[in-house]
């Protein structure tokens, strides 16, 4: 069956909505935009219709909103919102937890126990199932397994086996995920050690609040169309989540600001 096959389904099952997804966002760069989100309304459209379907409440404000918008853009977040895919998997991209960066940087902290850079497949399935058990959802281990190799798949961009955080936080609305906005001034290793240890003033090995505010406005100041100065706040407070009792450590930091791993 292909992807626009699927779309005519009543309901859509977690396998069959990561080929939607991957069939959709054909450059891969983890979005639904331009072209290929006006393709993916179109069918949609088309499909229902020939399946003797209406569009949803939800597919028509969808339609709406990005029907006629040529700059619009979608992650998977919001493509979960419109389509009838089945109930446990859509928990992951609805989960009260998830709704703003600082929750996604906490969460992040939590999962990333060995402050390895990186979650695992063990890892993911633990997070995938206390999400579900905050949703008071309980389902057989091979059915969470199933899911946790979806999520790899849907998520894991550079196909290495786990997920960085810039690849997990495609949980987070499109407006939500900040890192979208860092993705444009990382800098290269050697760029970033010496970021760090200009802005860590006093040599104590870290960066507080303080040093990162610093930090951040002259990031705002170089980077005027990537980052807007007014949302300094909300970039400190996300980055600061990710801090160990208010000290942000070369590791952490690496995580927003390093193309290289150090």
């Amino acid at each position: 069956m292909t992807a626009e096959t699927h779309l005519q389904g009543v309901e859509i099952s977690a396998a069959q909505f990561f080929e939607i997804w991957h069939h959709y966002d054909s450059d891969g760069n983890g979005f639904m935009d331009g072209k290929e989100l006006q393709n993916f309304i179109q069918e949609l459209q088309q499909a229902r219709k020939k399946a003797g379907l209406d569009l949803t409440p939800e597919m028509k404000a969808f339609v709406d909103q990005y029907g006629k918008s040529t700059d619009g853009k979608i992650g998977i977040v919001e493509l979960a919102q419109v389509l009838p895919t089945e109930e446990n998997f859509l928990l992951f991209f609805r989960c009260q937890q998830l709704k703003s960066s600082e929750d996604f940087m906490q969460t992040w902290r939590k999962y990333d126990s060995d402050h390895s850079g990186f979650i695992d497949s063990e890892e993911l399935k633990s997070f995938l199932k206390d999400l579900l058990q905050k949703a008071n959802k309980q389902i057989e281990d091979s059915k969470l397994t199933e899911y946790t190799e979806i999520m790899l798949r849907m998520f894991d961009a550079n196909n290495d086996g786990k997920l960085e955080l810039t690849e997990l936080a495609r949980l987070l609305p499109v407006q939500e995920n900040f890192l979208i906005k860092f993705q444009g001034v990382k800098m290269c290793a050697k760029e970033f050690n010496n970021a760090f240890e200009m802005y860590d003033q006093d040599g104590n090995g870290y960066i507080d609040e303080n040093e990162l505010d610093a930090l951040l406005k002259d990031l705002c100041e170089k980077n005027k169309k990537e980052l807007d100065i007014t949302n300094l706040a909300t970039y400190k407070k996300s980055i600061m989540a990710l801090s160990d009792g208010g000290k942000l450590y070369r590791a952490e930091l690496a995580l927003i600001l390093c193309a290289e791993e150090n």
